[in-house]
């Protein structure tokens, strides 16, 4: 696919350099899709562009191998005035990534239902493109429902837990 032409600087009548061109025409497609990072490797030559996400921490830390366990049968659907997903404190997926619900195999995992959690405090990790995110809870609360399973891929704004 050709490069897509990217306007210049203000002030620019063209471009400063291909390269340039190359890192806009990269965030360009950042914007447009919701990534939050992007990486190109082309003739040796290796190009990042990422976005800040706010509620991400990067944690290094080698992928925990995780299995998700079989889903249980409710027997009754939890009743509520507004959808967990709409509701205020439900904290949403700031990248596409595999959940991780403790931080190695066999650990506890970082919050169960009923979980008292304070500001700050991880309520799971993402791992996106090899680099584990912690997420950390942005109220303190009781986590009154986990919408994600260990293991799980998480798109962009995808609900992950919510907390009252």
């Amino acid at each position: 696919m050709p490069p897509k032409k990217v306007p210049p600087l203000r002030g620019q009548t063209k471009s400063a350099s291909p390269e340039l061109d190359l890192i806009r025409t990269l965030a360009d497609i950042l914007n447009e899709t919701g990534l939050s990072e992007i990486e190109l490797e082309q003739k040796g030559s290796r190009v990042r562009v990422s976005r800040t996400v706010t509620a991400a921490a990067t944690v290094q830390q080698h992928a925990p191998v995780h299995h998700a366990p079989a889903p249980s049968q409710a027997l009754s659907a939890p009743v509520a005035k507004v959808p967990d997903t709409d509701h205020a404190g439900t904290v949403k997926s700031p990248m596409v990534g595999t959940i991780y619900m403790a931080s190695a195999p066999g650990n506890p995992n970082f919050i169960e239902i009923g979980s008292q959690v304070k500001q700050g405090q991880t309520l799971l990790i993402i791992e996106a493109m090899k680099t584990m995110n912690q997420i950390p809870s942005p109220v303190s609360g009781k986590v009154i429902r986990i919408h994600v399973d260990n293991g799980d891929p998480v798109e962009y704004g995808a609900a992950l837990v919510t907390i009252e």
